[in-house]
């Protein structure tokens, strides 16, 4: 057995690239071990405390943590516009602020005194109002450093808020809170590697900074005279002590890089989700855990608009549906409160568009909106009142379960103890108030799900989105969640969209089909009819039925794959129509049958899968479409069925059921 870490045969790096690898370590490494080398170990603590080196370590920290604080205040919203706002000429703006790291520092220095010296383009204008002179003057000093380090912070931020999948900032919208809420309470905190990696680089470079500075504020001691410039100064008068001097801002570098490890190179939320524990999926409460409620980010501030309410009972008037899409998909959308419909279609007919459109985060699709007698459809995604539950939950990974279902509430101003109230009584209600104290990270995908309802239903929306609620449940704990999802939509004052392709779930969640094509509405009926009567293959197959398209004839359906079906009951001829047969109602027979069926193909069996009781057998033939039929096993066994078998099949008229499209 291969011992782990034992390197394969073959694995070795190329010599070719090898050796110019080692070559580059050893260009490297050589300034720094001349810097080990040749410092004066006695003599370090001397040449450290010297009163003018300790000044200039003054002076370099003062003004390196000031140009880190600008460059917080200007850089991160800076980094945002650049990573979430498209705008033309963004290419050409992110090459500006990219050009202070490779522009040469005296050059900058040059720039800078020609933009803020007293015969500058702000200068004489900031002396005469405010009486500011920048030049030969700490102030100075401190925007050479923020000019020749912010972009640290700008590109770094830039690229973690890059990696931050929008879905995030888009739920806590659909939850109530304000653009500045979800910067503060859910964006930053994503991005906080990225946020820290980019704040050291960004001291580290305006701790040693020289060139901008020498050249644009001079090499004044106690005034401008930083660390790197009294090394330069040393050097002339005691290159002893300049090596030391260097040696310290050598090790403050390099304890910089080493914090880090790296962590600039990597993209927020890689570690949550990439190290979700598998955790078993317990409903019960016997889990056992315990632990003090966290309270999270979400808990700082207070009411943001006195609109909002703070009741924390669930709306109990009804609140009407009526929405115009247009766009990629295209309809008008009518409902009842307490309607709750189910949304179903292929892949890419719309339906995520759907819901997108009606959050009013869309450019494919534009809804104008009515909930109860309130048009919503010029406000803002976080002041509509409605609730989004996307494909995976979009829970915040740095919030606990409990401060993830109370931040909805939170966002409206409901008082803390209050809101935390509401969400526990919420995830009880879903089966997982015993992990209420828990990350996202430390949830299987299960209950991850359930906590993402809980929070949706919590923020008592007017209208409630759920994008595949229950896909990531097993049998047994959707069947429960489900039972108690529908007691909830039943006492809901809104309306509650369902995207689904679990038939389960459209049948026992819903008052109502709407079956999506290419953007458009196929069907929207209640869902006996549709289950009776699919009007699209798709919906045909997902309720496991054969669906054959085609168009009517006098005695039944010319097939557009070839062939042709008779029916019992006949559509106008020229009618476009499907054929929706029922696997168990095709008979299959090794010999060709007699007697009373109107159609019958030869076939060969292709596949064999098992369907509860029952197999399942996918047939081809050159004379019909692909063919679905239901078998016993014992049927199977007497009729000697294998894979690759030859078949007959038959269908009587009366089984196939035709409905016009």
């Amino acid at each position: 057995m291969k011992r782990p870490g034992r390197r394969a045969p073959g694995a070795g790096a190329p010599l070719l690239l090898t050796v110019p690898a080692l070559l580059a370590v050893v260009f490297l490494m050589l300034p720094l071990a001349g810097i080990l080398v040749r410092t004066s170990w006695g003599e370090l603590g001397a040449h450290l405390t010297a009163e003018a080196t300790t000044e200039a370590l003054r002076l370099s920290l003062l003004v390196s943590l000031w140009a880190l604080g600008l460059s917080l205040l200007l850089g991160v919203p800076l980094a945002w516009l650049l990573a979430r706002v498209p705008f033309p000429g963004k290419a050409s703006l992110r090459s500006l602020v990219l050009l202070p790291m490779v522009l040469p520092p005296t050059v900058g220095g040059v720039a800078l005194l020609l933009a803020f010296g007293r015969r500058g383009l702000l200068g004489p204008w900031l002396e005469d109002t405010f009486g500011v002179t920048l030049p030969f003057h700490t102030s100075g000093a401190v925007l050479a450093a923020t000019f020749v380090a912010m972009p640290f912070l700008v590109i770094s931020l830039e690229g973690a808020l890059g990696g931050l999948r929008p879905r995030y900032e888009e739920t806590a919208a659909s939850l109530g809170a304000s653009p500045v809420r979800v910067f503060l309470t859910v964006t930053l905190p994503m991005v906080a590697p990225g946020l820290i990696a980019g704040a050291a680089l960004t001291w580290a470079r305006a701790l040693g900074e020289f060139g901008a500075t020498i050249t644009f504020a001079g090499n004044l001691p106690g005034t401008t005279q930083t660390l790197p410039l009294q090394v330069y100064l040393l050097l002339q008068d005691s290159p002893e002590a300049a090596t030391s001097v260097s040696l310290l801002l050598l090790a403050i570098a390099m304890t910089v890089l080493i914090a880090l490890r790296g962590r600039w190179t990597g993209t927020p939320g890689d570690h949550r989700d990439s190290g979700r524990r598998s955790v078993p999926d317990r409903s019960d409460g016997t889990d056992g855990a315990t632990g003090t409620y966290g309270t999270g980010a979400y808990e700082t501030g207070g009411t943001e608009e006195a609109s909002r309410t703070t009741t924390t009972s669930a709306p109990s008037e009804p609140w009407p549906l009526h929405a115009d899409v247009t766009g990629f998909t295209h309809l008008t959308l009518d409902a009842p409160g307490s309607t709750t419909i189910a949304v179903v279609g292929p892949n890419g007919a719309g339906k995520t568009t759907l819901l997108r459109a009606l959050l009013g985060l869309t450019p494919r699709a534009h809804a104008v909106l009515r909930l109860g007698d309130s048009d919503v459809t010029a406000l803002p995604p976080h002041r509509r009142g409605v609730a989004w539950v996307p494909q995976d939950g979009a829970l915040f990974p740095h919030l606990s379960a409990l401060a993830n279902t109370a931040y909805g509430l939170r966002a409206r101003g409901v008082p803390r103890a209050e809101a935390r109230r509401e969400a526990q009584r919420w995830l009880d209600r879903l089966g997982v108030g015993h992990l209420a104290h828990r990350k996202p990270g430390r949830l299987s995908g299960g209950q991850a799900q359930r906590v993402a309802l809980a929070r949706a239903l919590a923020a008592r929306p007017r209208l409630l989105l759920l994008d595949e609620p229950l896909a990531a449940l097993d049998q047994t704990t959707r069947a429960r969640v489900r039972h108690t999802l529908r007691g909830h939509l039943a006492d809901f004052g809104g309306v509650c969209l369902i995207v689904t392709h679990d038939p389960v779930e459209a049948v026992s969640l819903a008052d109502r089909v709407l079956v999506l094509e290419d953007g458009r509405v196929i069907q929207d009926e209640p869902p006996a009819e549709v289950t009776r009567h699919p009007r699209s293959p798709w919906v045909a197959r997902m309720l496991g039925r054969n669906a054959w398209p085609g168009t009517a004839t006098a005695d039944g359906l010319a097939l557009e794959g070839g062939g042709h079906l008779v029916v019992a009951e006949p559509l106008p001829a020229g009618t476009d129509a499907l054929a929706v047969i029922a696997p168990e109602a095709v008979s299959v027979h090794r010999e060709r049958p007699t007697g009373s069926p109107r159609n019958v193909w030869p076939g060969t069996v292709r596949e064999i899968t098992s369907g509860g009781s029952r197999l399942r057998l996918l047939i081809t033939s050159a004379e019909a479409p692909d063919l679905v039929a239901e078998i016993t096993p014992g049927a199977a066994v007497d009729l000697g069925i294998a894979d690759g078998s030859t078949v007959w099949t038959s269908v009587k008229a009366t089984e196939a059921t035709v409905v016009p499209l």
